[in-house]
């Protein structure tokens, strides 16, 4: 098996708790947790998977850290990189605006010729719009530490499942 960088920005610490999950979920051997405000953007290089954790703050706003490294990575070739999203956000309070900032990766992401696997189906969630549905499912995994934090490892050990065959 490849190994797998984990590339997280947190602000509250909450994706950086994810990104240990994962870790320990997938395989501690097999996984390096990159904080994007202290990495160096020639690290995603070092890996054929990626998994990029990122939160959404206000209305469909990135995680401060991500809007830096997204500038830094501008160069950075991805192609024939598999990639995989998770998100967070609150789908009570920003309903209209749920795990946007995971779209919006999303988007940059995918002009850069890379893959992307994880995709996450909608059922058990309960909001209005996001800008990180494609096709009928979430183009990465939704976490709700907010309003559904019970939900969150069982979620993270559906979706780990899901990656080990996509990735492999």
């Amino acid at each position: 098996m490849d190994k797998i960088g984990i590339f997280y920005g947190s602000s509250t610490g909450n994706c950086q708790t994810i990104a240990d999950l994962l870790k320990q979920e997938i395989d501690q051997k097999l996984t390096c947790v990159y904080d994007v405000a202290f990495a160096n953007p020639t690290y995603l290089t070092k890996y054929k998977n990626l998994i990029f954790g990122i939160s959404t703050w206000g209305i469909a706003e990135l995680q401060e850290d991500w809007s830096d490294f997204l500038t830094e990575i501008e160069e950075i070739d991805l192609k024939n990189k598999k990639i995989a999203l998770y998100g967070l956000g609150d789908q009570k309070t920003y309903a209209d605006s749920f795990v946007d900032a995971m779209g919006l990766l999303y988007d940059f992401l995918i002009k850069k010729n890379c893959s992307f696997v994880g995709y996450w189906p909608l059922d058990s969630y309960s909001f209005q719009s996001s800008k990180a549905i494609r096709n009928g499912k979430f183009v990465g995994l939704p976490l709700d530490e907010d309003m559904q934090p019970e939900h969150s490892m069982q979620r993270i050990k559906s979706w780990v499942k899901m990656l080990k065959t996509e990735f492999y």
